[in-house]
C-alpha cells in the first residue's frame, strides 16, 4: 500500500496516509490539548504580529478569528503591491498554523475591495481578497471547511448602483456590496473532530454547548458597527457566533490584527481567554481605554495585560 500514498487522487492519498502512515509521526507538543500557556492568557501586545509570534510556542492557540487589514483601502493599510500584501498575509497565517492546536480552526473575515480610480480617465480596481488568499492557506496546511456569508443591510454600505440607476446601460451595472465572507479553515490532521471534543472534561463540554437560537444557514444577517477611532470593527454578535461555534470555555482565542479589541472583549465575556497583537499604537491605546471603562468584575482571575514586544519577550522565557 505504500506506493498509494503518492496517488494522484487527493482522497486516496489522504485515506492511505491516515490508515498506514499517520502513526509514524511523533508528538511535538506535550501540552494538553485543552490547555495553553499562562503567559499568553488575556494578553494584548503592541507589536508587529510576525515579531510577536516568534515567542509563541507551537500548538498553543485553540481558535483564530481575524479580519486582515484591507489592501490599501484604509489609512492603516499601505503595501507596495497587492502581491506584497498577499505574501505578508501568507507569512502571518503560516505562523498562525504553527501556533494552532491540532485540528483547530481559523476563521478569516475578508471581502473584495475597490481601489478608487485616480481620475476620470482611469478605471477603479477591484481585488478579490478572499479568493486570492485561499490558495495560500490551503497550500500551508489549512483545510477549507466552510464559507459563511455575512449579510449587511443595503442602507449600511456604499452606494455603487447609483450611476446605473440613472442610465440603465448594459456593462455599467455595479451592485451594492452587502456581503463579506467568513472563510472557515481547520488545521489539517488525520484525527476527527471527536478527538478534539474528547480532550475536554464533561463539565466543560456541557457548559460550552450552544444555546437555542443558533444560526442554521451559512448566511448570517448582522448589522455592521461603526466607530470614531477604528474604521472597520467587528460587530459583537459576529464575534459571539464565531467564538461560541468554534471553541470551548477556557480556550485561547487569537486575533493577529487586534484593532479595537472586540474579539478579546467578547472572548472574555464568553469565558474564553484571548491573545491579541496590534501594531498601531492608537488602537493599542484605544483598547486600554475600553478596558478601563469596564467593571473589573468582568476580568475574573485573569486581568488583561497590555505589553510591549520586549515585555512579552521577557514573559515568554
Amino acid at each position: 500500500m505504500r506506493p498509494l500514498v503518492n496517488h494522484e487522487n487527493e482522497m486516496v492519498r489522504t485515506v492511505i496516509y491516515k490508515e498506514y502512515f499517520a502513526k509514524e509521526k511523533t508528538q511535538k507538543n506535550t501540552l494538553p490539548h485543552a490547555e495553553t500557556y499562562d503567559f499568553l492568557k488575556n494578553v494584548v501586545i503592541n507589536a508587529d504580529v510576525l515579531e510577536a509570534l516568534k515567542y509563541v510556542p507551537d500548538e498553543s492557540v485553540h481558535l483564530t478569528f481575524t479580519s486582515p487589514p484591507y489592501y490599501n483601502a484604509r489609512d492603516y493599510s499601505i503595501y507596495p503591491s497587492y502581491q506584497a500584501y498577499l505574501e505578508f498575509l501568507d507569512k502571518v497565517f503560516q505562523e498562525t498554523h504553527r501556533i494552532t492546536k491540532e485540528g483547530r480552526f481559523l476563521i478569516v473575515n475578508t471581502s473584495p475591495i475597490i481601489i478608487p480610480r485616480v481620475s476620470r480617465s482611469h478605471s477603479s480596481k477591484r481585488y478579490g481578497i478572499p479568493f486570492d488568499l485561499h490558495p495560500y492557506l490551503v497550500k500551508n496546511g489549512w483545510e477549507f471547511i466552510d464559507d459563511i456569508v455575512w449579510l449587511k443591510p443595503e442602507a449600511s454600505v456604499k452606494n455603487r448602483i447609483g450611476g446605473f440607476m440613472q442610465h440603465r446601460k448594459p456593462l455599467g451595472y455595479k451592485p451594492n456590496s452587502v456581503t463579506e465572507y467568513l472563510m472557515v479553515y481547520r488545521k489539517s490532521t488525520e484525527k476527527l473532530l471527536d478527538w478534539n471534543m474528547r480532550s475536554y472534561d464533561y463539565q466543560t463540554v456541557e457548559d460550552s454547548k450552544v444555546a437555542d437560537g443558533y444560526e442554521t444557514s451559512n448566511v448570517w444577517k448582522i448589522d455592521p458597527c461603526f466607530d470614531k477611532v477604528h474604521s472597520a470593527i467587528f460587530p459583537v454578535e459576529l464575534c459571539k457566533r464565531v467564538i461560541q461555534y468554534y471553541s470551548y470555555k477556557g480556550d485561547l482565542i487569537f486575533d493577529p490584527f487586534g484593532g479595537s479589541g472586540t474579539v478579546g472583549r467578547t472572548a472574555k465575556a464568553l469565558d474564553r481567554l484571548f491573545f491579541l497583537t496590534e501594531q498601531e499604537s492608537k488602537y493599542f491605546v484605544y483598547m486600554q481605554s475600553k478596558v478601563k471603562s469596564l467593571s473589573q468584575s468582568v476580568f475574573k482571575e485573569h486581568k488583561t495585560q497590555f505589553l510591549t514586544l520586549e515585555q512579552f519577550k521577557e514573559k515568554s522565557k
